[in-house]
């Protein structure tokens, strides 16, 4: 069977851990139950130093598995009703002599006395007393503790999407579909009589061919019950309430050594893991923590669980997870300092390499904003120097150190050169810095570019404002300073053509 199927089919249940899952609109309690009910331990001892258990200990355990609470009404009465169907079958004057006849006949008087209706989600056995409601594991259960009180052996069946029961009788194996009325043994034709013994039709259930097919326990099978309890309440999304269930299986199975680092020899001959499957709940419920800005609870409440249920990787993710969610909250509120100060107070939870990737988010978003702001020399200074630190200390990529260096020159040269000074040389000076200092790119190039033209275009504004008032010779002056600084401005060499022919007159 696969353990990375979710099957909400309330069946068998492993569910991945839900950062994406819809979470219903409902306030999230401190902390579920994360002690086992005592009565799972007690339950898994009694099968042990029994090797087994009676079929009246299956119906109190199923009961139990229902949550049905022991001397409670609805427990009374479905233990009653229970020993009551077992003792109307076994004192029955039509009770067959063999076995294979005895079970059909058990079959058949459930579903005549007892089953009403199928319903997907009613695993309960105690429910079935109340309305006659059921489902696949439900009707299960019940045929398994009926067949026990007539002594007639039965082990479970899981397959992908479906669990059903196998009677074992003279070396023979029968399957059982106790969701079906005619399901009793699939696959074979039954004849219908009337009153004088006349063949007046047949009735035929189809065989499946099931894949994954695998035989369970009886325990195991009653678990199933905990299983799909468990899927009602995730599909709901009241993971703090399937918390427990999960804990209360995993004890029944596996007793009190569920909580010892996994060992996939000690459960191999269960049809799943039940600490596997017992994580999934715990981090489910986890993730309801990230799913409502909690992430500091998520954090204090995994690792105080995680220390009594461990998995190690799985918990790791989540703590990972949980720093990231928080710092990434920080930092899109600009709260770098707080963000620096989370991450330090929670080093400790996670590995070196995990903290020098947030470490570099935390400089990289800081220097990105402060770049964004830079409104003087100092400002651009400050934010390059500290860039060119963080590179030094390997906390920035090569690449990305160079990025923020360059739009940070960029963006402190168009502060210096902003209006109403226009400081195009002061621009210029700063970018050659730069390009002396860090090396040149196509940006820098290109703003160098464009800040020289605006210089130039000053001498050649100022040139023609002389020009134009016949103040030639000062005009001459300013055209020569520019031609010096600019030789091959072409504005510049028009400007000295139009002196030039002004001369030859």
């Amino acid at each position: 069977m696969s353990r990375k199927q979710s099957i909400t089919l309330f069946f068998l249940l492993i569910l991945h851990v839900l950062p994406h899952a819809e979470l219903s609109a409902q306030s999230i309690p401190s902390s579920p139950r994360i002690a086992p009910d005592p009565k799972a331990l007690e339950y898994y001892n009694l099968g042990r130093l029994n090797n087994g258990y009676s079929w009246t200990d299956l119906a109190q355990i199923s009961l139990w598995a229902s949550g049905a609470a022991d001397g409670s009404s609805s427990y009374s009465s479905a233990v009653s009703r229970i020993t009551a169907a077992a003792a109307a079958v076994n004192n029955s004057n039509d009770l067959p002599a063999s076995d294979r006849e005895r079970a059909e006949y058990i079959f058949s008087y459930m579903h005549t006395n007892i089953l009403r209706t199928y319903s997907y989600y009613q695993t309960r056995i105690d429910t079935i007393f109340t309305n006659g409601s059921y489902n696949c594991v439900s009707s299960a259960v019940l045929y398994m503790i009926l067949c026990g009180a007539a002594g007639i052996n039965t082990s479970g069946v899981i397959t992908r999407e479906h669990a059903f029961v196998t009677v074992h009788i003279d070396g023979q194996d029968i399957d059982v579909e106790t969701t079906n009325r005619y399901g009793f043994d699939p696959g074979n034709r039954r004849e219908f009589h009337d009153q004088f013994g006349r063949v007046t039709g047949f009735t035929y259930v189809t065989a499946q061919n099931y894949r994954d097919r695998q035989t369970i326990s009886n325990i195991e099978m009653i678990s199933l019950i905990l299983n799909n309890r468990i899927a009602d309440f995730e599909r709901r999304g009241n993971f703090i309430n399937a918390v427990p269930l999960a804990i209360d299986k995993a004890t029944l199975l596996l007793g009190d050594t569920f909580t010892v680092s996994a060992d996939a020899a000690s459960v191999e001959h269960l049809f799943t893991d039940p600490r596997k499957d017992l994580t999934d709940r715990l981090l489910n419920y986890a993730g309801t923590f990230l799913r409502s800005n909690r992430e500091e609870d998520g954090i204090i409440w995994a690792l105080s669980v995680s220390s009594m249920y461990p998995s190690q990787d799985r918990w790791d993710t989540f703590l990972q997870a949980a720093v990231n969610n928080r710092i990434t909250r920080f930092l899109r509120e600009t709260k770098i300092t707080e963000a620096r100060n989370f991450l330090n107070n929670n080093k400790t939870h996670i590995t070196e390499e995990e903290y020098a990737g947030f470490d570099t988010v935390i400089i990289e978003t800081d220097l990105t904003n402060r770049a964004g702001r830079i409104n003087s020399k100092a400002a651009g200074d400050s934010v390059i120097n500290d860039t060119e630190q963080a590179r030094k200390e390997n906390r920035l990529s090569e690449n990305r150190a160079n990025e923020l260096i360059i739009f940070a020159v960029l963006k402190t040269a168009a502060a210096v050169s902003a209006a109403p000074l226009r400081d195009w040389r002061g621009a210029i000076g700063y970018i050659e810095n730069a390009v002396a200092r860090f090396g040149t790119s196509r940006e820098l190039e290109q703003s160098l570019n464009t800040y020289r033209n605006n210089l130039a275009a000053d001498y050649h504004n100022r040139f023609a404002s002389e020009w134009n008032k016949r103040n030639y010779e000062e005009a001459q002056l300013i055209l020569n300073e520019g031609l010096k600084e600019f030789p091959n401005n072409r504005q510049l060499q028009s400007d000295k053509e139009i002196v030039n022919r002004h001369i030859s007159r």
